[in-house]
């Protein structure tokens, strides 16, 4: 593993005095209003911003928003998660253990205390599921699409678009849109290197307009990164296609993505462990003696328990997802747009456990987590435009096949098992799955009193049926439905004048139960049975009031927010997570959500600005739960991994060629227990990019050199918690469900166009 990157001081400073530029927009729930927003506040803010730059704090839209645009992409670390480009939106935390955002089991994003997987997100309108590690309906958006070729990202703080297809949007959406093909013919390339043997490989070709009517880009990434710490690398391949098709005032657009992800993990830690083995304490390989020896209770080099350290962990995934759209305009007035998808996904997650033996010689075994899933959907979406009424209306289906499993095979030693294994000498558990998906929506929106007042009001209504089938073991089987007929929404925004506006909205949502690792069925038949009669879907109440501003060099927007959240539904881990026994699965009733946010943009001159974005969140327990007859008071507790404190400010500069931007995020105290007797401490973070942009010659259409230092100023921090789940105490801190942030790393990268 190369040697770490160790800048002085002083250039630090220097670095940090170097500005930089960051364009923040915000967008409509939906792809149209979001492009309606854009183009009006680009024009607006033409005359300071440089030319690639747009400010917008979501004017006009009776909800929170925010979007992040094309440039605030490009100048991210390629390959960076564009979750993490989020991370400076308020309202948003997130968390990981690499500096990309990419490493999956590490990845933990919340808004406003609603996990991951109380949220929802699409591609292109395309549903991607919870995101979550071991997906059961979707994939993660690094897996989903290469990140250089998304064009822009919608966050929906607390109400999301009615018509957005997820199941699990409780407390908002984010929106991912890919970037289509370019009208000019071109070929694009991009080469990063940089800290822990990174090197990542990026080539686009465009075929540009095609009889006027016809463009597609293809592309293809690959990316190899070692572990920052311990042995082993993150390794990803990707292939995108994308065309658009114009006849007429219609457009067919279609795509096909593919990846295939090969990811070692690094080793879950404690608060204990960190203080007693050290920050940089991984698992064992290429020791394989030394692992052979801690499943024998023969420790070393400080260690004192079998779980201190495995011999490897890993983690594979390959998925197939296409789409296919149609949007047509029916009349001057009427549009349906509808779209076919269907997604492809094998996966396993591999741990090398000293609780199961290979032979008698060989006491670890390989544990396996096996995964598939196969869907097809179908989403459509008619608008009509009455006078000052816009109606809209829509249909989404799906229907998905999920199968896990949990498995052990013999190893001999350290061998190759960079693969995806067959045959387990040992089946533990098996499960099938059938989701069907139905959801409807119905949407009016009103313009009044010459524009200055907007209203939208409507419901969609939802019913999500699970059939389980144990093909093996004691984990659960059987039917749960999830079903609302109502869910609404309405929201307002009245213009106070041409710079001032108030908004406000309500919503109702529904989290469906889910399949799988995670969910009721991953209790045991008896406690399943026992509790299928009081289980009920997660329900939401979320409710807005903001206020935005514009002067000529400042911009921004401060909102309040409530949200009341019925039937939370807890996952509670009953051992240490490489065991894998079954979970406990509780209601904890009611959890109530208050809190403000605020952003504020100054622009100083067409080259120099500074954003800064504030978020307070009291997300709180409001009843005790029962865990095998013992009452846990949770009543009155900070929700988990939920900080109430984060405060994000980024300073940027772009002037002729050159371009820069700095910022620090902070992160107030966050739990991991639900008593609050665990939690890992506030933190500061910070992370510099800067370039030079060459001038175009012969050719070549544009160069860019730039630089992307992350961890700044190499603090060490607890990043991700709840890795391992989330536990009701933990006062001698021994629960390993922590990783460690990564230290400060260095990477450069030269793109150009031909």
């Amino acid at each position: 593993m190369s040697q770490r990157l160790r800048l002085k001081p002083l250039c630090l400073l220097v670095s940090l005095a170097c500005t930089a530029h960051f364009a923040q927009a915000a967008g409509a729930g939906d792809a149209d209003a979001i492009a309606a927003a854009a183009a009006a506040d680009a024009t607006v803010g033409a005359a300071m911003a440089p030319v690639q730059s747009v400010e917008i704090t979501g004017r006009g839209q009776s909800r929170q928003v925010q979007n992040i645009n094309r440039a605030d992409l490009q100048q991210a670390l390629p390959g960076t998660s564009p979750l993490k480009t989020l991370e400076k939106l308020p309202g948003v935390n997130f968390q990981s253990a690499d500096p990309f955002g990419a490493y999956e089991w590490s990845t933990r994003f919340s808004i406003r205390g609603f996990s991951q997987n109380q949220l929802g997100f699409t591609l292109d309108g395309i549903p991607l599921g919870d995101m979550s590690y071991g997906n059961n309906n979707g994939l993660h958006i690094s897996r989903a699409i290469s990140s250089e070729n998304i064009g822009r990202v919608a966050v929906s703080q607390g109400a999301g678009a009615l018509g957005t297809a997820s199941t699990s949007n409780l407390g908002g959406t984010v929106q991912f849109f890919s970037q289509d093909p370019s009208d000019e013919r071109g070929l694009s390339a991009a080469q990063t290197l940089g800290s822990d043997s990174t090197s990542r490989t990026f080539v686009r070709v465009d075929s540009g307009l095609i009889n006027g009517a016809t463009k597609f880009s293809l592309s293809g990434t690959r990316q190899r990164a070692d572990k920052w710490k311990g042995a082993g690398s993150q390794d990803q391949d990707q292939i995108n296609a994308r065309f658009v098709h114009r006849f007429g005032d219609n457009i067919l657009s279609g795509f096909v993505n593919h990846s295939d992800r090969h990811e070692v993990d690094y080793q879950d830690v404690s608060l204990e462990m960190v203080n007693r083995l050290g920050y940089n304490w991984d698992n064992y390989a290429p020791d394989w003696q030394r692992a052979v020896d801690a499943a024998k209770n023969k420790f070393s080099g400080g260690v004192t328990s079998m779980d201190d350290a495995y011999y490897l962990a890993r983690g594979l995934r390959k998925d197939t997802l296409g789409g296919l759209t149609l949007d047509l305009s029916l009349t001057e007035v009427s549009n349906l747009k509808t779209s076919l998808y269907h997604h492809d996904n094998v996966g396993q997650g591999h741990w090398y456990t000293p609780y199961a033996v290979s032979s008698p010689t060989v006491p670890i075994a390989l544990r396996t987590t096996e995964y598939s899933i196969n869907r097809d959907g179908i989403i459509s979406d008619l608008t009509v435009e009455l006078g000052n009424h816009t109606l809209s209306a829509g249909v989404w289906g799906e229907r998905s096949s999920h199968t896990v499993s949990r498995n052990f095979y013999a190893v001999n030693g350290p061998e190759d098992t960079d693969r995806y294994m067959s045959n387990p000498m040992t089946v533990v558990f098996k499960q099938d799955f059938v989701t069907s998906t139905a959801q409807f929506y119905l949407q009016d929106s009103i313009s009044a009193m010459d524009g200055k007042l907007k209203a939208n009001f409507g419901f969609k209504s939802m019913d999500v049926g699970i059939r389980a089938v144990n093909r093996a073991g004691t984990r659960a089987e059987g039917a749960i439905d999830a079903t609302k007929h109502f869910l609404p929404q309405l929201g307002a925004n009245y213009s106070l004048s041409a710079d001032d506006e108030v908004f406000v909205s309500a919503s109702r949502n529904m989290r469906a139960h889910q399949p799988g690792v995670g969910g009721p069925f991953s209790q045991t038949q008896l406690a399943f049975d026992a509790g299928r009669a009081n289980l009920k879907p997660e329900t939401s109440t979320n409710v807005d009031l903001g206020y935005r501003f514009k002067r000529a060099n400042v911009q921004g927007s401060v909102a309040v927010y409530h949200a009341a959240f019925d039937d939370r539904q807890l996952n509670v881990a009953t051992c240490a997570g490489i065991v894998g026994c079954p979970s406990t699965f509780v209601n904890v009733g009611k959890v109530e959500t208050k809190g403000l946010e605020a952003i504020a943009v100054w622009k100083f001159s067409r080259a120099l600005s500074w954003f800064n974005s504030f978020t307070y969140n009291d997300s709180k327990y409001q009843s005790d739960y029962l865990d095998n007859g013992k009452v846990v008071a949770v009543n009155g507790k900070q929700v988990v991994d939920a900080p109430r404190t984060l405060f994000n400010t980024e300073v940027a500069f772009e002037e002729g060629a050159w371009f820069a931007r700095a910022g620090g995020k902070y992160t107030g105290k966050r739990y991991y227990t639900y008593l609050n007797d665990g939690g890992v401490p506030s933190y500061w973070v910070a992370n510099l990019s800067a370039g030079y942009k060459l001038k175009s010659s012969g050719v070549l259409k544009e160069m860019v050199l730039q630089a992307n230092v992350s961890n700044l100023f190499d603090k060490r921090y607890i990043s991700s918690i709840g890795t391992n789940g989330f536990q009701a105490s933990d006062k001698a801190g021994t629960a390993q469900t922590l990783l460690t942030g990564a230290p400060r790393q260095l990477f450069v990268t030269l793109s150009g166009k031909l």
